[in-house]
């Protein structure tokens, strides 16, 4: 699947729970794909929640997950550097398989 239609999907499957998030007076969109990994954006009631990383893990994620191929996270946009730094020393840990 092109990068572009990846893009197009995701869109479309976070549009499914805007109204939702909507109604309790939040949102979320689509900022980033990146490496697999979809970066959104959290507004309104959402922005500051305590549980947004878990509504985010929990629903949004597995949902796009089981719709959108070459999908294997979603996160934050505003933990992008953070998360990526965390990959790269996570990465750096592993054994390489020579």
């Amino acid at each position: 699947m092109e990068n572009e239609e990846t893009i197009k999907l995701i869109k479309a499957t976070l549009d499914k729970f805007r109204p939702f998030l909507q109604r309790d007076g939040g949102d979320v969109t689509f900022d980033s794909y990146e490496d697999g990994i979809v970066y959104v954006n959290v507004s309104g009631a959402c922005e500051g929640c305590s549980l947004i990383t878990e509504d985010i893990e929990s629903g949004i994620e597995v949902v796009i997950l089981e719709e959108v191929p070459g999908v294997i996270a979603v996160r934050l946009a505003s933990d992008k550097e953070r998360f990526k730094e965390e990959l790269k020393k996570n990465l750096e840990k592993t054994p390489q398989i020579q």
